[in-house]
């Protein structure tokens, strides 16, 4: 067999330049760019994060005597000018760098000299990431916790500004039963306050530091676990070095899911307007700026974004389907196989975010035909109201429903009272509950903001080395 190099555009052995775990040994080029991957481009939304993290743990070496007050002081201040470079977009991450703990690190010992050299004293590379993530977590959550809040507002504005603006209801997609344009509009709001309620448990489990777990096992050093939780502004220490290491992508995972289950609200809305805004139905029309043209019709407007962002909810599910894909069945304690969790992590963040604000601008802009809405209405929508008035007189409803199933089938029903709507118990078409949704949806932004001024509290204090 040849010994021959054939091909040494990837496989020359070079030296890189160092990464954390480096130990001066040869690598080769073609096996460090595999390994690399695309953290060079991912990790500069991990960078910022990194950066907090960073302060928090040498004002905890700090404070147990590890390192010297001194070092900790032009630590902070090296890592405060990069944490406004990595604000401003001005940092850039080199391949032979591998990922954003390597270039910070590098960009510290460039500013302070051997203060950078000690700032990775009792903490691992493995630590490090969790819990950049895990602040990445928590604040996208919380964006993206307000985008949702934002949906639920501009629809129950639109509920309340049609709330008698008179529509039918469907069932297999079958006209069913009198409805509204601020039933319809309510009930995605009301399902958006459900998500609302499902991000205080996803938040609290991203709500734990493991700052401190290293490798897995924890330092034999007294180093101070809750003060670096406490200076990041989480609720409590995630306890065990191992569980630490288990968990990542656990926590990333809970989070996609909540995001697969704001999606699958967003694609039935999306599919409701589709329907609604073509010419069989012509309840609503979208605005011109939210269609585009056809290539050769002249007379066509197609609703192209509705259609993107109702695909985008399904590709969020096959982004969702990937990171666990990657992330489960694997032994216990950290494997480089998490290294790919962070591209799909971060599609779906981003993708969410997205739909949330394209479909938030969407629902103000529409206009609403109260007249074909209306005469869309028929008789037969009122057959059950029929049924329950007989009922009202003292017959079984069993009885009452065969009668007026056979005057529909004979042409003979006349509804009782055409295009009202008599329902009254709370959820129904003239008991929309407005108030006690908006409620809802002001207890959530206030625990939004509270959220918000813990990061602006932690962003103003963490560089503090006094």
């Amino acid at each position: 067999m040849s010994t021959v190099n054939d091909n040494p555009a990837i496989s020359d052995t070079e030296k890189v330049s160092s990464p954390l775990w480096a130990k001066d040994l040869p690598l080769d080029a073609a096996i460090h760019r595999f390994t690399v991957g695309r953290d060079p481009e991912l990790d500069l939304a991990l960078y910022g994060f990194d950066c907090i993290a960073s302060a928090a743990h040498v004002r905890m070496l700090a404070s147990v005597d590890l390192l010297a007050h001194s070092d900790a002081s032009a630590l902070l201040g090296a890592l405060q000018t990069q944490y406004a470079l990595s604000v401003s977009g001005a940092v850039r991450i080199e391949d032979s760098q591998e990922d954003c703990h390597t270039a910070l690190e590098a960009a510290l010992v460039a500013a302070t000299g051997e203060a950078g050299k000690r700032i990775h004293l009792a903490r691992s590379r493995n630590d490090q990431v969790l819990v950049a993530l895990r602040l990445y977590l928590r604040a996208h959550l919380n964006e993206l916790s307000a985008d949702v809040l934002a949906l639920a507002r501009v629809l129950a504005q639109f509920a309340d500004d049609f709330k008698t603006a008179a529509m039918p209801g469907y069932t297999h997609m079958r006209k069913a039963m009198p409805s509204s344009f601020g039933l319809w509009a309510a009930g995605y709001a009301e399902a958006l306050v459900e998500e609302l309620d499902a991000s205080v448990g996803v938040y609290a489990r991203i709500d734990r530091c493991p700052l401190g777990a290293a490798a897995g096992y924890g330092v034999p050093l007294p180093i101070d676990r809750a003060m670096t939780a406490q200076l990041l502004g989480f609720a409590k220490v995630q306890r065990a070095a191992t569980d630490c290491m288990n968990s990542r992508g656990r926590h990333e995972q809970a989070l996609l899911d909540w995001c697969v289950s704001v999606a699958n609200s967003l694609e039935k809305l999306l599919w409701d307007l589709s329907l609604f805004s073509t010419a069989e139905f012509g309840f609503l029309q979208l605005p011109d700026s939210y269609t585009t043209g056809s290539s050769i019709m002249p007379q066509k407007r197609n609703p192209d974004v509705i259609e993107l962002a109702r695909a985008k909810c399904r590709a969020l599910r096959g982004i969702s389907e990937t990171h666990r894909t990657i992330m489960t069945g694997l032994p216990g304690s950290y494997h480089r196989d998490f290294q790919l969790g962070k591209a799909p992590l971060m599609e779906g963040v981003q993708t969410l975010g997205e739909l949330l604000r394209v479909v938030t601008s969407l629902i103000p802009a529409l206009k609403v035909n109260q007249g074909a809405a209306k005469a869309a209405c028929t008789d037969e929508l009122y057959a059950a109201e029929a049924a329950y008035q007989l009922v009202a007189g003292g017959m079984a409803f069993r009885d009452a429903y065969r009668i007026i199933a056979a005057q529909v089938t004979a042409a003979t029903f006349v509804p009782p009272v055409q295009h009202e709507m008599s329902v009254g118990h709370i959820g129904s078409a003239s008991n929309l509950a407005l108030e006690q949704l908006s409620a809802e949806l002001d207890a959530h932004q206030q625990t939004l903001k509270r959220r918000g001024d813990c990061y602006q509290h932690i962003a103003r204090t963490i560089w503090d080395a006094s």
